[in-house]
């Protein structure tokens, strides 16, 4: 449904999209992540024709949005961090002026009602938006690019500056609307992305630095094995025992329960297994043993390890695995692949 293959844009020497190539298939909700300055923003507004590109494509639909813009922006809907909203006009003339806009041919009063049934605006259609909230402004803003039944949906931001019921119903919404729509979510909000999100595309630099599906995201990261590891005995001594084992790289106090025991928060050098040595390392000292439960690394950590990792030096052939420190001083290995090398 989406194409982009090989975008640039340049402002002058500054290069804001360094050739990036990615595609979004039909039915499918993807987040579209980036740090600020990433080229994030810069790469949704010339998906959605509100920008040019130095050069590449993006295809919506299978047409080329540069090359034939008015028919592209057919198949899109698009609500941009702050809304395009007519604050003096109520819910209902300012639909009624986007549905004109558009040059919208499905009948008019039909659609107008499922939208505002499907975003739940209809209690407030006869207001004026500016005396709307947060989130109802937010609801007529999606309404808006639902007008003309677009293929394609992008949300910018979507969420920003809702509380967290508004949150939800804004989450619940989006996900509802991936049924019928191809969207693009951008958001700095890791738990919305896991959330609503199928896949997940990080951008950094101008560069995509991930490109996997929500479950699998994990596995860009060669990640220390996590453990939550509950156990009866002395916290000075158990830390310190679990500190010498061989692979143990990480070791912190999660909180404490009754009978005197304490959860503790393990982690192991990637690609060890230490829960045997470390089960028969605490029995042999005679501490009841509550349980050892596998933890998975979290998105922020993983947006945090691609997000700050150094270019792959392209001289190297060898592949080279750069740690880094997130969390509480925790240390994960990134795989920054192989390159052709002229030292060999």
């Amino acid at each position: 449904m989406i194409q982009i293959e090989n975008l640039v844009k340049k402002y002058g020497d500054k290069t804001a999209v360094g050739g990036i190539t990615f595609s979004v298939e039909e039915g499918e909700i993807v987040g579209f992540l980036g740090p600020n300055g990433a080229g994030k923003t810069t790469t949704m507004s010339i998906i959605t024709g509100c920008l040019s590109a130095t050069s590449g494509k993006a295809l919506i639909n299978g047409i080329d949005i540069l090359e034939n813009p008015i028919e592209a922006k057919k198949n899109i809907g698009y609500l941009p961090e702050l809304p395009p909203l007519y604050l003096e006009m109520t819910v209902k003339e300012y639909l009624n002026f986007v549905y004109d806009m558009r040059g919208c041919k499905l009948d008019r009063e039909k659609h107008l009602k499922e939208i505002c049934d499907t975003v739940k605006i209809t209690d407030v259609v006869n207001r004026v938006i500016r005396n709307l909230s947060k989130g109802y402004r937010q609801r007529v803003g999606i309404a808006q690019a639902l007008i003309n039944n677009p293929k394609v949906i992008i949300f910018d931001e979507p969420t920003v500056g809702l509380d967290p019921k508004q949150i939800i119903e804004i989450r619940n919404l989006i996900k509802a609307l991936g049924k019928n729509h191809t969207v693009i979510l951008s958001t700095h909000i890791l738990p919305e992305v896991q959330a609503v999100c199928d896949r997940i595309v990080i951008i950094n630099k101008g560069k995509i630095v991930a490109n996997e599906k929500t479950e699998n995201i994990s596995k860009i990261v060669d990640g220390n094995r996590r453990l939550n590891v509950k156990v009866c005995g002395p916290q000075k001594d158990v830390i310190a025992l679990i500190k010498s084992l061989p692979g143990v790289s990480y070791v912190d106090v999660l909180g404490s329960h009754d009978l005197d025991s304490t959860s503790y928060l393990v982690e192991s050098e990637p690609g060890i297994d230490i829960r045997k040595t470390l089960f028969n390392a605490l029995a042999s000292r005679g501490w009841a043993i509550i349980g050892i439960e596998a933890l998975g690394i979290n998105l922020e950590d993983i947006f945090i390890a691609v997000v700050d990792s150094p270019e792959p030096d392209k001289k190297q052939k060898k592949t080279k695995k750069n740690k880094m420190t997130v969390g509480k001083g925790r240390k994960i290995e990134i795989n920054l692949g192989t390159e052709d090398s002229d030292n060999k």
